[in-house]
């Protein structure tokens, strides 16, 4: 029975270690000005590929909040983290909803995670959903809330999150799915970008999916409603590059 409680001390006294380093690594006050070069879930991500046999070759391309569709980081937010510009790295309310899901379904899986706690398990943890993993996670996102800005929060998480198999950030999925540039991003497109997200490799933006199709249009009409998206001032741009385009070229200038 001693050797019991010794075991359950120690096994006590290394789950608070663990803990406490967390409390001060990593130093998350270099992503204030660094980008990251590979997160923790691209190297989960090829060791699981290097064991399957897999050839698969990691692509991602780094830009700017300022170079990224404004209708995309919308929609990601709609979609993702509702209340992303309000909370502290957390939300609780959605926490709360998750649990009872569990507690329906007899499994815990802990959901309800903010983008900032996403970008925190994408840049330093893995996969992984036990307890432990879960602490560190709530730790890291707690010092990254009060570290950095939300804006550079955002633009970390669209620059890394996986987009699909060995895509990796929004520019890279962008010129993947549409052939352009993660700027030119349309408000149909960022809404289906943003509906893959719960599972980027079972689902693509431009495949026939009816749950992406119906998740998108739940996405694109919250922004109608916002008044994010106008949707007669869209159809008019388009016309209008449509014009553009079949214009004959006048030489005489």
């Amino acid at each position: 029975m001693k050797f019991v409680k010794i075991i359950v001390f120690f096994v006590i006294l290394a789950f608070i270690a663990g803990i406490g380093f967390f409390m001060v690594y990593p130093d998350v006050s270099k992503l204030k000005k660094e980008n990251p070069k590979k997160t923790s879930f691209m190297e989960y991500r090829e060791e699981e590929w290097r064991k399957k046999g897999k050839r698969v070759r990691l692509q991602k391309k780094w830009v700017p909040l300022s170079h990224i569709s404004p209708y995309l980081m919308k929609a990601i937010i709609i979609a993702e983290d509702d209340k992303f510009w309000s909370h502290k790295g957390f939300d609780l309310d959605a926490i709360q909803k998750a649990l009872e899901k569990d507690l329906e379904k007899g499994k815990f899986k802990f959901g309800g995670s903010t983008i900032s706690q996403q970008l925190v398990k994408n840049l330093y943890l893995t996969p992984s959903k036990n307890p432990l993993r879960k602490a560190k996670e709530a730790i890291i996102t707690w010092r990254l809330e009060k570290a950095i800005h939300k804006r550079r929060i955002l633009e970390l998480y669209l620059n890394v999150v996986e987009w699909g198999e060995g895509i990796f950030g929004i520019e890279v999925a962008a010129q993947h799915y549409y052939s352009k540039s993660a700027s030119a991003l349309s408000p149909q497109e960022a809404a289906r970008l943003a509906a893959v997200l719960p599972n980027p490799r079972r689902y693509r933006p431009t495949g026939p999916s009816k749950y992406v199709e119906k998740r998108a249009t739940i996405i694109y009409d919250i922004m109608v409603k916002r008044g994010i998206v106008v949707p007669e001032y869209e159809d008019v741009i388009k016309e209008s590059v449509t014009l553009d385009i079949n214009l004959p070229f006048d030489q005489s200038q």
